[in-house]
């Protein structure tokens, strides 16, 4: 009886030793795999802190990825395909727009439509902040850009020569592609004056 009440006396400290171990050893685990998978991850890029002059807005037109958006498995496709996207912008090139959309969103905005849209808009400082995936094949894909407008051609909401925008595009699977679909109606995008 004695032995019983001396094993139970010393069985807390030891379990909360032993607690006190596992949660250790796993919290070293844990920071282990994060650095080494971070490490792994190509190339990617921090919001910046500083702003661009007026002169050299909208910013770069390449599109980057936040290191959060570069361990999401599709990565490079949303790069890829954010990438024409906006180089078909950038380059009033309404064909290589087609290829980065859904059927529906080139049946919504005729060629002539769209070339007055962008007829002065230059998009830049393009940065992927997170990718999400739904349950239904769908992506939605986390983003904040810089566009250049002539006053004219920008939202009537904020009639200005530079906005930053951000925003949250859904991607849809089209016949085996990813391709950017329709914003859901109702869906106001972030935006402010440069």
């Amino acid at each position: 009886m004695v032995n019983i009440s001396v094993s139970s006396r010393w069985l807390a400290p030891i379990l909360i030793a032993v607690a006190s171990l596992a949660l250790a050893g796993g919290l070293l685990a844990r920071d282990y795999y994060q650095q080494e998978s971070a490490a792994a991850v190509g190339p990617v890029s921090l919001p910046t802190t500083t702003s661009l002059s007026p002169a050299q807005q909208p910013g770069s037109p390449l599109v980057k990825l936040s290191p959060d958006a570069a361990q999401h498995p599709h990565d490079e496709t949303v790069r890829r395909l954010l990438q024409a996207y906006f180089d078909g912008i950038n380059g009033r090139n309404y064909e290589r727009w087609k290829t980065s959309v859904t059927s529906e969103r080139v049946r919504a905005k005729t060629q002539q439509q769209w070339q007055r849209d962008y007829r002065s808009t230059q998009d830049g400082s393009i940065l992927v902040h997170r990718i999400e995936t739904a349950h239904d094949e769908t992506m939605r894909v986390l983003l904040s850009f810089t566009s250049t407008q002539a006053i004219r051609d920008a939202p009537v909401t904020l009639p200005h020569r530079c906005i930053h925008w951000w925003l949250a595009l859904p991607i849809a699977l089209e016949q085996g592609h990813w391709k950017i679909d329709t914003v859901p109606p109702g869906t106001v995008p972030e935006m402010a004056a440069c």
